[in-house]
């Protein structure tokens, strides 16, 4: 589960998203509002990347109390990913696995279904938008989440890949995996029951 109690994100003095409270059991949940209406902060917020008031509870876990048990429940892509550009994507992979606490190798099948095998040994600062967008969804597949956020996962992404991710989300789904995904894109995928989730008047509902 997925619990919201007196969430609220501010900067200055303007409300961005206030939710009084709201649980979201396991599942696969898409994330809809306009642009500018704090989607991306919202998962910013669930991912601990930023400080709001109130407290998120991801599978028992509140990041206020329990930092180490919700990081590893937790895994997020950000819509347009930035990586350190001295780095390798090898580098960032290791570095992904000793957080997330996963000791053995990489799950070397969706970093191949992703393509990032192919330039995971270059440094991230020659990697076109397509090459980092991949590697942060692969990064977000790393350790053993029960909850995977994706903003706007489709973007840059050739339809090829889509197609690819698609399959990925709808497997990890039936491994138990729960996802919030942002797109303005339509999901479609196959055979994945798919809540609605929409942000308005900065309240979120589900629809």
């Amino acid at each position: 589960m997925l619990q919201f109690e007196n969430y609220r994100k501010r900067y200055g003095k303007t409300e961005i998203i206030s939710i009084p409270q709201l649980t979201l059991n396991a599942g696969v949940y898409w994330l809809k509002g306009e642009n500018g209406a704090g989607k991306s902060t919202l998962m910013r917020s669930i991912a601990g990347v930023i400080p709001y008031e109130g407290d998120i509870i991801a599978n028992g876990s509140n990041i206020r109390t329990d930092r180490r048990n919700y990081t590893l429940a937790v895994n997020h892509a950000e819509a347009e990913p930035l990586f350190p550009d001295f780095l390798t994507g090898l580098d960032l992979i290791s570095f992904y696995q000793q957080t997330k606490g996963q000791n053995k190798s990489p799950d070397t099948k969706t970093l191949q279904l992703l393509g990032v095998t192919s330039f995971a040994d270059r440094k991230t600062g020659t990697y076109s938008s397509g090459m980092a967008k991949k590697l942060s969804l692969a990064l977000a597949f790393i350790g053993q989440p029960k909850w995977v956020l994706l903003d706007e996962p489709l973007i840059t992404l050739d339809a090829n890949t889509v197609t690819v991710l698609r399959e990925i989300i709808r497997q990890k789904s039936v491994e138990g995996i729960s996802f919030l995904i942002s797109s303005h894109q339509e999901l479609d995928i196959e055979g994945v029951k798919t809540e609605r989730l929409q942000i308005i008047n900065k309240g979120l509902e589900l629809i």
